[in-house]
């Protein structure tokens, strides 16, 4: 290894052989790894490896770390023996004493493994395969299996959704949360990134150390276009680059047994009115999967203005499908606990698989990736009347297009081009959504540094 005096930041080379989880590749899809043409994948490659390489980072600006480090570079090489990955001008803050730290070494393997099945295994020829609902779920469960993540056991997986942008006595609930979590013998899945995705982990591992649990699992779940903007923070030990936001939704919604939402922005209110849209469908009628939205007593404001938009837009039978609790971790992890305890008495008595949630029915129109362009955002159909599920998908559309335009380097890129979305619809709905995205503004859940300059625009 050699350091480079002459960078502004401290880099380093380094030559590292992948172990456990990603010991060959086909030639194929080192091939498809390397190839910086059209149709290759190197591009993606070396953003994503730059982002769990700068693990940690407090910025959500998916163009920092390249801006930082314009001169890395990534490649893998077949060897007779298996996989070898050069790095070239690596941030040296992923190293220690010249040695690639173990967690992010399993991480950059985590992104190699998962780019590679992706461009292999879900290439152009099985583009018949995802035309189907069955298909994409199959997808999703390969990616899953293929990741590692799939493993037989009593339901314990709780997923947290929330913002990367909260304040100090939040992310110091999350921590509470996740240690009473942690003491119940509940491991943890997030988005992987900072604020409420970093902190029921931290809180979590003092409570297994204390339970003295060996096996503990912190999985974070990502996709391509915003893993540079929430880089994996340090806990995690189980990572998945899913290929796009919808198969990373449906893989929360497989491979969790409840989920918890802490406070959040615009990201958190696209998963809430995700898993609600496809609950309140009738084929999940019955299905049980307790979701709990909890923060401490600063954040009861921020979940009675989401609890208002989705009564005044979805109705009050979704928010039977939820509780709020303000202000007590402990009930929290009780009340997951007895969820927990029902979803896995449901799965025996319907012969459902414990790891992997097969009972769950996800239309279609909420697995095919929604492309935020300006003409897709004005074309959603937001106004009363519809299917409360088909209504859902189309909000949730309209939240994802909004984090698109804030940290996506495609869609920020669109905002700088063409100008802010345009959203517009039934005026009362339209009167909600600006009350609620003005309050996401105004409470700085849009951006974790600097002024937050809208990348929408409601049509009221």
């Amino acid at each position: 290894m050699s350091e480079t005096a002459s960078r502004a930041l401290p880099v380093q080379d380094a030559r590292i052989y992948p172990r456990g989880g990603l010991d060959v590749l086909s030639r194929a899809e080192v091939a498809r790894l390397r190839d910086a043409s059209a149709g290759g994948m190197h591009e993606l490659l070396r953003r994503c490896a730059l982002a769990v390489l700068t693990s940690g980072s407090a910025s959500d600006d998916p163009r920092a770390a390249r801006d930082l480090y314009p001169d890395f570079d990534i490649q893998v090489l077949q060897q007779d023996r298996g996989v070898r990955i050069d790095l070239i001008n690596a941030p040296a803050m992923a190293f220690v004493d010249g040695e690639i730290i173990r967690g992010i070494a399993e991480l950059l393997f985590a992104v190699v493994r998962d780019l590679a099945y992706t461009a292999i295994e879900l290439g152009p020829e099985y583009a018949a395969d995802l035309d189907s609902s069955a298909g994409i779920t199959n997808a999703v469960f390969g990616l899953l299996r293929n990741a590692r993540i799939l493993r037989p056991a009593d339901p314990n997986l709780v997923v947290c959704w929330g913002g990367h942008s909260i304040s100090r006595d939040e992310y110091l609930y999350t921590k509470q949360v996740g240690y009473e979590l942690g003491l119940r013998g509940l491991d943890i899945c997030t988005g992987c990134g900072p604020g409420a995705m970093k902190g029921p982990m931290k809180g979590a591992t003092i409570a297994h150390a204390k339970q003295r649990r060996r096996t503990t699992r912190y999985i974070g779940v990502t996709e391509p276009g915003i893993i540079a903007a929430e880089s994996p923070n340090p806990i995690v030990n189980h990572l998945v680059i899913m290929p796009d936001i919808e198969k990373r939704l449906e893989a929360f919604v497989r491979i969790g047994h409840g989920i918890i939402v802490f406070p959040g922005g615009v990201g958190t209110a696209e998963e809430i009115l995700y898993l609600l849209g496809i609950l309140l469908h009738e084929d999940n009628a019955g299905l049980p999967f307790p979701l709990i939205l909890t923060g401490p007593t600063i954040a009861a404001p921020y979940f009675e203005q989401i609890d208002r938009f989705i009564r005044l837009t979805l109705g009050d039978e979704a928010a039977s499908r939820y509780e709020i609790v303000i202000g007590d971790p402990a009930a929290v992890a009780k009340k997951m606990i007895a969820g927990i305890r029902r979803v896995r008495e449901y799965r025996i008595g319907h012969k459902d698989s414990f790891f992997f949630n097969w009972a769950v029915q996800i239309p279609q129109d909420y697995q095919q990736p929604f492309v935020p362009s300006h003409e897709a955002m004005a074309a959603l159909q937001l106004r009363p009347g519809r299917a409360v599920h088909d209504l859902a998908a189309d909000l949730r559309r309209a939240f994802s297009g909004i984090v698109a335009g804030n940290v996506k380097e495609d869609g920020m890129r669109r905002i700088e081009e063409f100008g802010p979305f345009e959203i517009n619809g039934d005026p009362a709905m339209m009167q909600a959504l600006d009350a609620l995205l003005r309050a996401f503004v105004e409470q700085r859940r849009m951006k974790i540094a600097g002024e937050y300059q809208p990348c929408y625009r409601v049509v009221t």
